[in-house]
């Protein structure tokens, strides 16, 4: 599931980016942005990692020799220096947050959005061909679909792009908005998009 960002996270990314950008372009931007997944996916993955990391008891200057040791000729010395600061500055704990943001960056530079869909069960591959098609023309963009599985739904489909999210969560409105999905496409997105479109709040309420 996606990081949520904030302000400070985002000034990191940038200035990860320009820092990649500066040094190597494209290539550069997207060697360190692979990288930066794969420390989050050890972050996420390692419950103790992830306290060891964002840990008040654990002296920065003793947290990061161990941050060199651990990723030290794993990931580029740009990155590892970036980590080093994150260490200096007591930012290691958002680490992922830093990673959604660049994302989002990465995204934004080459034309294309990040997209996350929730479903009951899996969308086969033809109805995510079918959503991707009609969000690449209404946003303009190409969408980068991440589908997850949530039991909780009551057989819905609950979208978020962006700070945006379209959610059916009405068990009525779920029902027929995934019909729709399988039967017809996902066309039924654009037929009437301000009906199901809701920002959340800071507290991540729907409004």
């Amino acid at each position: 599931m996606p990081a949520q960002t904030d302000t400070l996270s985002r000034i990191y990314a940038q200035s990860l980016f320009d820092l990649c950008n500066e040094a190597g372009g494209r290539d550069k931007i997207m060697e360190v942005a692979d990288e930066l997944e794969q420390v989050c996916e050890l972050v996420r993955a390692d419950q103790g990692f992830r306290e060891y990391l964002d840990s008040p008891v654990i002296e920065s200057s003793r947290r990061g020799l161990g941050v060199r040791t651990i990723f030290e000729n794993r990931v580029t010395d740009l990155l590892l220096r970036f980590l080093l600061v994150l260490n200096t500055n007591d930012r290691l704990g958002k680490i992922e947050s830093i990673q959604s943001s660049f994302d989002d960056l990465v995204q934004d530079a080459w034309g294309r959005i990040e997209v996350d869909v929730w479903t009951s069960s899996p969308l086969d591959d033809a109805s995510r061909e079918r959503l991707s098609t009609r969000l690449h023309q209404i946003l303009n963009k190409e969408p980068v679909l991440h589908c997850w599985t949530d039991e909780n739904l009551i057989g819905g489909v609950r979208i978020r792009i962006g700070d945006q999210l379209i959610d059916g969560s009405v068990a009525a409105r779920l029902k027929q908005f995934e019909k729709s999905l399988q039967t017809k496409g996902s066309h039924v997105i654009s037929a009437e998009p301000n009906s199901f479109m809701t920002v959340p709040n800071d507290e991540g309420q729907l409004q």
